[in-house]
C-alpha cells in the first residue's frame, strides 16, 4: 500500500451508489478513542438522507445526530470519475467545516473499498471507508486506521442503515398475509 495505487474494479460505475438514495435512520457503533487500543465503544442513533447530482455522476448526503447534547450535521459528497471510474468521497461535519481529504475506490461484488491517507491526531495514516450493500435494505459502512501504511487495521466506526419505512412496511405486509390466512 506504499502509493496507494487504486485501480476500479472491472463493474464499476456511476450507479454503485443507487442503493444510497433516500431517507435512512442510521445505528451506529463508534470505538471511544482511536490507534489507542481502546476496546470501548458507544453506540447511537442518527438520520441521512441522500440524494442524486451531476446527472447521476455523484451524490450527497446529510448526516444528522446530536453529540454531548449538541446538534451535530455531517454531510458526504461522492463523485464518479467517468474516465478512471472511481470515486471519491469527501467529508465534511459541523464541527471542522472542512472537507476531508476524498476516499478514492470502487465496488466488486456488493462491497465498495475506498482509500486515502490523512493525519489523525498529527500521525501519518490510511484510511478505508468500506461499504458493505450486499443486504441492500440494511447496507453497512465502516471505517478503519493504519498506522503502519495498510498491515494492520484497527475498525473504529460502524454504521448499519435502514431505510425509514422500509421496516414499518415489512410489517405492514406481514400483517396483510397474516390477515388474508
Amino acid at each position: 500500500m506504499e502509493d496507494l495505487k487504486i485501480v476500479a474494479s472491472p463493474s464499476s460505475s456511476s450507479t454503485d451508489f443507487d442503493f444510497l438514495e433516500g431517507r435512512w435512520k442510521v445505528h451506529n457503533r463508534k470505538l471511544n478513542s482511536r490507534l489507542n487500543n481502546c476496546s470501548d465503544w458507544t453506540e447511537f442513533e442518527a438520520q441521512a438522507e441522500c440524494r442524486k447530482i451531476l446527472n447521476g455522476f455523484g451524490n450527497v448526503d446529510s448526516f444528522f445526530t446530536t453529540v454531548d447534547g449538541q446538534p451535530f450535521e455531517g454531510m458526504s459528497l461522492r463523485l464518479f470519475n467517468p474516465k478512471t471510474r472511481l470515486w471519491s468521497i469527501y467529508w465534511a461535519n459541523s464541527d471542522t467545516v472542512i472537507l476531508d481529504v476524498p476516499q478514492v475506490g470502487s465496488f466488486a461484488d456488493g462491497i465498495g473499498t475506498f482509500y486515502a491517507r490523512d493525519t489523525y491526531e498529527g500521525k501519518a495514516i490510511v484510511v478505508q471507508f468500506r461499504w458493505d450493500v450486499r443486504a441492500p435494505h440494511s447496507p453497512v459502512w465502516s471505517q478503519a486506521f493504519s498506522a503502519d501504511n495498510g498491515r494492520t487495521w484497527e475498525w473504529n466506526w460502524y454504521m448499519t442503515l435502514t431505510r425509514e419505512g422500509w421496516i414499518q412496511d415489512a410489517r405492514a405486509r406481514t400483517s396483510r398475509k397474516a390477515s388474508a390466512e
